[in-house]
């Protein structure tokens, strides 16, 4: 991609790595930059800093959480806890249905939405963001109030705020949606390995244990999202998505002497003139100790996300055979080169895509083998259609519905050419005189609705509940559905399967490998896998991108 031109944002823009791209950006000569962060001060702060090199670029900036629904995402996390109406929001949004309402309250979602950018620069570390929430204090504190008797709505709702899974599910879900809806053609993301390159004898931790589960969750969270970013990269219509994930120190951003803030607060300084028995040291409402009213000072080296270090700290977790360090400014080169299209060899979606094990020839030749195995058991003992253990439920009624029409038309075009209330009539009377076709389906735990859609089918498991109210409304997602606007539905796409077979015959008939040789002919019989899976390439946009 020409950088030149460009509306680029870049979240996390007053990060340290934010920083070194957004300054490598401006270099390249975008249209416009848009700087995202936590903080208001932080972000104008690196927008004012950017302001003399920004040539022709205009740079703007937003702030709040991105992880976010916006009417709260501009508050500190205390605040957010404490209010039973803000929890309730971020815990509906978090686990609730990902309806179009979510994602317009979305913070992340209004800023693509607004400023609809060509690429997206991800540098915020998602995974500390949501693995330090600490969702194993949350169920300990959870617990212990559970012993005591004493569980509120307020303790269950703030320790499912912790969950670390549905969070990040949650927010990969709206970045794709947004990308794909602002026409976003690259997303690069700066990822993490958790553990600065170390493994599980990482000596850096927050707890006795060796590495903490805190830490553990980091970077299994990390390698969950690397994940979700390989199934993104999959996804037709969504940006190119990369992810460097750089294993050191990242450093550094500033070194100076002055006071020492720990979360952007000076540490005041402490004294304790005289030691205090060990026994009544430590005990609720202890004193001995005061501050002096001065803040720590001293000479410290600025590593971003990881604070401040002392020298000797920066020695020892940059030596040789610890955690060592990558700079900023190199991260984001690696960024830049992406962006542009050169590849940097450091992409993890690149890796993933190379390295996992994809479809193979000698699969393609077995599977003809297991298909006429299976079609010659079923011409012997009967046709079984779905058992309904892969899932969806939507795919077992598909079928058996697929099943149906297949059995009462001859052919696609005799379909295309039904009416739907007498083929919903005929559907009907075919499972009332087939009992063990009726039987299988209700078996597996698909009910069945009659064409007047006021009764139903039904066997001892029924894999798609009802809901309150509207019985039928789960029809759609897994059962089988007799009436008559659920065949015209079927007899639609067999047209539709009609006109792009005569589409294909008037054009230039080709014969080479361009040709789709899987397409479904006018005048071929109703296969219920064939039409499934037509169903899922042409409807669903569910085509796969990559081998």
């Amino acid at each position: 991609m020409d950088l030149r031109d460009r509306t680029i944002v870049i979240l996390g823009g007053s990060g340290l790595v934010g920083q070194a791209v957004a300054r490598r950006l401006v270099a390249a000569g975008p249209k416009r930059l848009v700087l995202v962060a936590l903080f208001e001060d932080e972000v104008r702060a690196t927008a004012n800093a950017l302001a003399p090199h920004r040539g022709r670029t205009a740079i703007d900036v937003e702030w709040g959480n991105v992880f976010l629904p916006a009417p709260v995402a501009r508050l500190d996390r205390t605040a957010l806890l404490a209010e039973a109406a803000h929890r309730r929001l971020m815990i509906e949004d978090m686990l609730g249905d990902l309806t179009d309402d979510v994602l317009q309250r979305s913070l992340v979602f209004q800023i693509l939405d607004r400023y609809r950018p060509d690429a997206v620069v991800d540098s915020i570390n998602t995974a500390t963001a949501f693995a330090y929430q600490d969702q194993f204090q949350s169920a300990r504190d959870l617990l212990d109030a559970a012993h005591a008797g004493s569980v509120t709505a307020a303790h269950v709702e703030q320790h499912l705020l912790t969950l670390t899974m549905p969070q990040l599910i949650r927010h990969m879900q709206i970045m794709v949606e947004a990308l794909r809806r602002a026409g976003t053609r690259a997303y690069v993301k700066i990822g993490t390995s958790g553990t600065g390159g170390m493994g599980f004898n990482i000596p850096y931790t927050h707890s006795e244990e060796r590495p903490s589960r805190t830490l553990l969750t980091k970077s299994a969270v990390a390698g969950a999202h690397s994940l979700l970013l390989f199934l993104m990269g999959r996804t037709p219509g969504a940006p190119a998505t990369v992810e460097i994930k750089p294993t050191a120190t990242i450093a550094w951003r500033e070194i100076a002497y002055g006071p020492v803030r720990r979360k952007g607060k000076p540490i005041p300084l402490v004294d304790c003139p005289a030691p205090l028995p060990v026994a009544a040291a430590f005990r609720p409402g202890a004193t001995g100790w005061q501050e002096t009213g001065e803040a720590l000072d001293g000479a410290y080296i600025d590593v971003g996300e990881n604070g401040l270090f002392a020298r000797d700290e920066f020695a020892t977790v940059t030596a040789l055979g610890q955690m060592e360090f990558i700079t900023p400014e190199e991260v984001a080169d690696y960024v830049i080169m992406e962006l542009e299209g050169r590849a940097t060899g450091k992409d993890t979606v690149a890796a993933l895509d190379a390295a996992t094990a994809g479809p193979t020839y000698r699969a393609g030749i077995l599977r003809e083998y297991a298909l006429a195995r299976l079609d010659a058991l079923e011409r012997e003992r009967g046709p079984a259609v779905a058992y309904e253990m892969l899932g969806p439920p939507r795919l077992t009624k598909m079928l058996f519905e697929a099943h149906l029409c297949g059995r009462l038309r001859s052919s696609v075009r005799a379909l295309a050419g039904s009416e739907a209330t007498r083929l919903a009539g005929e559907a009907l009377a075919l499972v009332e005189r087939d009992p063990a076709l009726r039987r299988r389906i209700l078996s597996v735990g698909l009910p069945i609705v009659t064409p007047d859609g006021r009764c139903v089918y039904r066997g001892s498991l029924v894999v798609v509940r009802p809901d309150d109210g509207d019985p039928l409304a789960a029809a759609p997602r897994g059962w089988v559905d007799l009436r008559p606007a659920q065949f015209g539905q079927w007899i639609e796409r067999a047209r539709e399967m009609v006109r792009q077979a005569a589409a294909r015959t008037g054009e230039a008939q080709s014969s080479g490998s361009d040709a789709d040789w899987v397409a479904i002919g006018a005048d071929d019989a109703v296969s219920p896998a064939r039409f499934a899976t037509w169903v899922f390439r042409h409807e669903d946009r569910g085509e796969r991108i990559k081998r």
